[in-house]
């Protein structure tokens, strides 16, 4: 049975007087016009008198009733309290549900246009490497028909030589006298020997050699890397993120997003979609003309609703009014000198020795560093009003010989 079907019987005017069948007491057949508080049931004027309901409270049916729907009315407010979350549970739920089509639908598609610039980058790789196979075949054919070509006219002539002095040779003895010392020059061959032709097959080695890893390192001209992205689950409803989820800005109106647990909701913050609990991690975020930002790290079990600036849980460096502050609460704040307006802002976590140091690299100034024995997973936080972009780092293919 739903809540709505248990509280439904009881929602009517407390006020309105129920009217029924008249109902007689089933020993007396006297009309049931009062009620036994102690047994809890309806009673005749005969009942109210006998022995079984003597001292005990009986009081009109009618009063009873009045009195008894105003104690349910009352039990029923937690059901209904309760009845009102669970419907606004349900609603949260069908619209997480949409979001997660949605969400998945997007991502299908980002995936699909990703795959897409690879398989085209691979198609134009391909092509352009078959070209050069087919050039290679057709230079070196050309040349393999020249010296073809050339071979066969020498072929030619020693065959007429051949068969001149052949011929020659097989006149009369006079004739053959006559004629002998032409014939000697004939036979002698002032032609050089054929030589063998280096480096005319294709250079198979060069078109197939490391192949894959060639083309590897080449497409990372066109891959980019960044060391943190952020995670969309985790942005303000009033923060818009780009596709590559690697830049971010605040925007006027209140984007449909569902409100789970992972989500900030005071504050136009966003988290990094990856956490460290270990290791030394860095990232650059360019904030350009941006006057209203906050870098930093928030710990994992961080309050993400209401209000978090004033929890122990997040280190950061913030930028608003034209001052540079840096908070790790309870702890005061602290006001930091900044000569020459912040363009980028390097962060640079040092889990394991405890260090989270942010710095100017455009003007390789160190900003602030904070001192705290980390015990869980941090994760890089950003809050800001105008936009911010998280740097790309170059990506390189390495190759690591190894030793004999």
């Amino acid at each position: 049975m739903s809540l709505s079907n248990l509280c439904d019987p009881f929602l009517q005017d407390s006020d309105t007087a129920s009217v029924g069948p008249e109902v007689l007491c089933s020993l007396h057949s006297v009309e049931l016009k009062l009620f036994c508080l102690e047994d809890k049931q309806p009673v005749c004027y005969v009942c109210r008198d006998s022995i079984k309901h003597i001292g005990h409270n009986i009081r009109p049916m009618d009063e009873t009733a009045c009195d008894h729907k105003e104690e349910l009315k009352i039990k029923l407010q937690p059901l209904q309290e309760k009845l009102k979350m669970f419907e606004e549970a349900k609603v949260a739920y069908d619209q997480t549900s949409k979001h997660i089509k949605t969400q998945a639908q997007n991502t299908e598609k980002q995936i699909k246009e990703e795959f897409e610039r690879l398989h085209r980058f691979l198609r134009m790789e391909e092509a352009a490497r078959i070209f050069a196979l087919r050039e290679e075949e057709e230079q070196k054919s050309l040349k393999m028909k020249e010296k073809i070509g050339k071979m066969r006219k020498k072929i030619s002539f020693l065959s007429d030589s051949i068969r001149a002095i052949e011929k020659e040779m097989g006149a009369d003895d006079i004739t053959f006298l006559q004629s002998y010392k032409s014939t000697v020059e004939r036979a002698q061959c002032t032609l050089q020997d054929p030589e063998r032709v280096s480096g005319a097959l294709i250079n198979v080695a060069k078109h197939l050699g490391n192949l894959k890893f060639r083309v590897w390192e080449k497409m990372q001209k066109i891959i980019q890397y960044t060391p943190v992205t952020l995670d969309p689950n985790t942005a303000h409803p009033h923060l818009f993120l780009s596709e590559d989820l690697t830049g971010v800005r605040c925007v006027d109106e209140r984007q449909p997003l569902p409100d789970n647990p992972e989500r900030f909701e005071k504050y136009t913050s966003v988290l990094g979609s990856e956490g460290f609990n270990s290791g030394t991690h860095c990232w650059d975020v360019e904030v350009g003309d941006n006057e209203d930002w906050v870098l930093g790290v928030m710990a994992e079990s961080g309050q993400r609703k209401g209000e978090h600036y004033s929890q122990s849980r997040l280190w950061y460096v913030k930028y608003t009014d034209v001052r540079c502050i840096a908070c790790a609460p309870p702890q005061p704040y602290t006001l930091l000198t900044v000569k020459q307006k912040l363009q980028r802002i390097k962060v640079q976590l040092d889990w394991d020795r405890g260090e989270l140091s942010f710095s100017d690299p455009d003007n390789n100034t160190h900003l602030h560093t904070f001192k705290h024995t980390f015990t869980e997973r941090v994760f890089p936080y950003f809050a800001t009003v105008p936009q911010l972009r998280i740097l790309s780092m170059k990506a390189s293919a390495t190759v690591e010989k190894l030793k004999g």
